[in-house]
């Protein structure tokens, strides 16, 4: 099988597994609160029941992306957390009691950390003026899987009958449901995943900016190419590395005089240390060689920009899933709504979405990612002073209620892709790239600390509706001010200013 076809499976498969972690957020979120009354459980459960999925994410995270920086691979690390989900599902369909559904969340939660593994993959695997565009067209498979779930749940919500011992209803059918589903997506990682070396991404740095990555893969022989980029790879390990500070580092994709593997044989490590006897403080090739952990962080995640980004991802998280808590209770208590209703409205929500991140597709490859996160930031502000006006303490009758409501929930939804896209697609720009994996699994880390807070804070102000909102408000506020006074440093490093230094660092040498 040629690189080509192999390229191709491997992103239709992660496409897959994004769009699966949609359809179970779906399917389970229109029902856990229905379900949770079931099992006699207290308001503050449903809470403690979604943040406990992203908890244990959360911790996970990082520590696939570490893996997969320090291996290179990623297959098997998206077995391994596949697994967790594949219990994870099988325990919230069995569902006997309320600890064991909250216990079901928390090991499912584990498999969500193979998403930084992911990230770091296509990171290292595509060239930084199609970073975005990747990046849209994964997350739109998510809000794909978003709307595709609320319809599964209108079928799984006639579902009655026993297998053995355990009832399949309405409740515990999203859990049988997607237990089945990655089973089935295992199989598919496979045959279908392979770990493709980062040298794609090299080959994808040293086009032309305008050619697409279509285009290239049409054009280059990958055969001949794989064997010139491995003679290129044993010429990179006897060039220098000494220099300034960005020399054998590299952001944003850009790889100035160093192979992309972080695997390097013993023999390897003599020869560099030879070449390069003193490396550049703070800016380590692995984790051990060159610098402790603590200036590791303080030099990758202690920047100005870096820490905008992960501001934009707390806070938008933090007010997204604090809305989402707040919307199932809200419309039985407005409106009478059920599981069915719900279903219908998350998926209209999903057909918005994705006609969103088209658009951001659409966009991205026109404006900078800094411009469409400030849109983005633009309609969450509006959306959260929408909120604050008339959803928390809506007026009226059931038509004006309903229409309040409605432009509430299309503003907050609206804002979402051009933050998210910008927001991760500037990240791994910002970023190294040799530990992307770990940066990722960073970045969703602050994601699920987020999503842990935001249904505790909902959840226990579901009858106070003025302070949940407003503190809402003022977050945005401050990511506001933070994205104005540091919108010039939100760009990727120049990349011909590091090249030519390295050429004139290789020539001089």
């Amino acid at each position: 099988m040629d690189n080509r076809l192999k390229r191709k499976l491997t992103f239709f498969t992660i496409g897959l597994i994004f769009l699966l972690s949609g359809v179970e957020y779906a399917v389970i979120l229109p029902t856990i609160w229905m379900y949770l009354q079931t099992l006699d459980a207290a308001p503050y459960f449903l809470g403690l029941a979604l943040s406990a999925f992203s908890l244990t994410g959360l911790l996970s995270g990082p520590l696939f992306g570490h893996w997969s920086d320090r291996t290179q691979t990623t297959k098997k690390i998206i077995l391994f957390a596949n697994f967790f989900e594949l219990i994870g599902n099988f325990m919230y369909f069995i569902g006997y009691s309320k600890w064991l559904l909250l216990s079901s969340r928390l090991v499912a939660g584990m498999g969500t950390g193979a998403g930084s593994s992911i990230f770091g993959f296509l990171t290292r695997n595509t060239a930084p003026e199609d970073r975005a565009t990747v990046f849209a067209s994964v997350m739109a498979c998510r809000q794909a899987g978003l709307l595709i779930g609320p319809a599964c749940n209108i079928f799984l919500r006639l579902c009655d009958f026993h297998l053995g011992p355990l009832v399949v209803n309405k409740y515990t059918a999203p859990g049988l449901f997607m237990c089945l589903l990655w089973t089935v997506l295992q199989l598919v990682v496979i045959f279908m995943y392979w770990d493709l070396p980062p040298l794609e991404n090299r080959k994808s740095n040293e086009s032309s900016p305008g050619q697409s990555i279509e285009e290239e893969e049409e054009e280059e022989d990958d055969d001949d190419d794989d064997e010139r980029g491995l003679v290129e790879e044993d010429n990179d390990e006897e060039r220098p590395l000494m220099g300034s500070q960005e020399v054998g580092w590299s952001y944003g994709s850009v790889e100035v005089s160093k192979p992309p593997s972080l695997e390097v044989s013993a023999a390897s490590n003599t020869t560099l240390n030879q070449i390069s006897p003193s490396p550049s403080p703070g800016l380590p090739e692995s984790y051990e060689s060159f610098c402790s952990l603590k200036t590791f962080i303080s030099r990758e995640f202690l920047r100005e920009e870096v820490v905008v980004l992960l501001a934009a991802q707390f806070i938008t998280l933090f007010n997204q899933t604090a809305l989402e808590t707040m919307v199932t209770p809200m419309t039985q208590k407005y409106f009478g709504y059920g599981e069915l209703e719900n279903s219908v409205m998350y998926c209209l929500c999903g057909v918005e979405v994705i006609a969103g991140f088209l658009f951001v597709y659409w966009l991205s490859q026109r404006v900078a990612e800094r411009v469409v996160l400030a849109i983005g930031l633009t309609i969450c502000n509006v959306s959260a002073v929408w909120c604050l006006i008339f959803l928390a303490n809506p007026l009226g009758g059931f038509p004006w209620r309903l229409t309040e409501f409605i432009i509430g929930v299309f503003l907050q939804v609206l804002g979402l892709p051009f933050v998210a896209v910008a927001q991760v697609s500037l990240f791994s720009k910002v970023t190294a790239v040799e530990t992307q994996g770990f940066s990722q699994g960073v970045r969703r880390s602050v994601g699920g600390l987020a999503t842990i807070m935001g249904p505790l804070w909902a959840g226990g102000l579901t009858e106070n509706m003025y302070i949940m909102i407003g503190v809402m408000m003022a977050l945005l506020a401050l990511l506001t001010l933070m994205l104005a006074f540091s919108y010039e440093r939100l760009v990727a490093p120049a990349a011909v200013d590091e090249s030519d230094e390295s050429d004139e660092l290789v020539s001089s040498g």
